[in-house]
């Protein structure tokens, strides 16, 4: 057995070298290729402030509002909702990623500038969408946090813009991602000068079709052993069906996220996006009211933590 230290060069090139080498049964990588995501880099939790909220301090975080923003109403009406509520980030998306061509993209620069405006008016933050690396310096005129999709985690060109932003990035874990691969992933935008990274598990393709995706609920305290930067639940895309979204949410507590994303829409029935997995208004109200008690459990447990620490 050999160990090798060093820094620099192509490490998995290296290894692979070595292991195509005559008499080398196997050569093992032995620090995490994430460096400055990793627990080994940094053991404090990163805690991102954007507006009145912590992310990955002491206080479960909700961000909430619709798919999609489709009007003037439709955004001002949900985010007075959620606020009264208890959400502190309004959702929305401007530039919407479809897989069908001939659906609703996205209202683009009217829906970001709607999203301001509904910001100005219930003085919560803004998380929407970012699709590509050209729409960066746009979005981030008007959004709070830059969103990037599943679709997109891999978009490396995009992922190096993000790192020079100067907005905090949530990173959605794509549809067949492992977690290292979400990891280096956000390895990209932190080593490209920008450490204000959270991770979102929004639900991963398995082989079962009873929910949209599946929700992989242990990758929150596999991240939380792996990694410093907060952790976010989808429940909404993970499950895809509005009964369901609350257990969800109750999990994402119990199991130590550092807050959820969740889809609300005024008029479920008639969104032009992601309607079956939206919440009502009235449905967040009461999901927010049972969630109480857990996020009150949770809060000690991490006020806990940060004594320790």
């Amino acid at each position: 057995m050999i160990g090798v230290v060093g820094s620099g060069g192509d490490v998995t090139a290296c290894l692979e070298s070595l292991e195509a080498t005559p008499g080398v049964e196997k050569a093992v990588r032995i620090s995490a290729p994430y460096k400055f995501v990793s627990k080994e880099f940094r053991k404090e939790r990163t805690v991102i402030k954007v507006g009145k909220a912590e992310i990955g301090g002491d206080e479960f975080i909700t961000m909430a509002g619709p798919c999609s923003v489709e009007s003037e109403k439709q955004i001002m009406e949900t985010a007075e909702a959620v606020a009264a509520a208890g959400a502190t980030i309004l959702r929305g998306g401007a530039f919407k990623p479809r897989t069908s061509p001939y659906d609703f993209q996205g209202m683009a620069g009217d829906g970001l500038k709607l999203l301001a405006k509904a910001r100005e008016a219930t003085g919560l933050a803004v998380i929407t969408e970012v699709m590509s690396d050209q729409d960066v310096s746009l979005v981030a005129e008007y959004a709070d946090i830059m969103q990037v999709g599943a679709r997109n985690m891999q978009n490396f060109a995009l992922l190096k813009v993000l790192g020079r932003c100067g907005r905090p990035v949530m990173l959605k874990r794509g549809l067949s991602a492992t977690i290292k691969e979400l990891l280096m992933s956000a390895e990209y935008i932190v080593a490209h000068g920008n450490p204000q990274v959270m991770l979102c598990e929004r639900g991963i393709r398995t082989f079962e079709t009873a929910t949209r995706n599946t929700c992989d609920i242990s990758a929150v305290p596999v991240l939380n052993e792996l990694t410093h930067l907060p952790v976010i639940i989808d429940p909404s895309h993970a499950v895809g069906k509005r009964s369901l979204v609350p257990a969800i949410a109750k999990a994402a507590v119990a199991v130590g996220a550092d807050g959820m994303i969740v889809e609300v829409h005024p008029c479920p029935e008639k969104a032009v996006s992601d309607g079956a997995q939206s919440l009502t208004i009235e449905g967040f109200r009461e999901m927010m009211q049972m969630l109480q008690g857990y996020q009150k459990l949770w809060k000690l447990e991490r006020q806990s933590e940060l004594a320790v620490a």
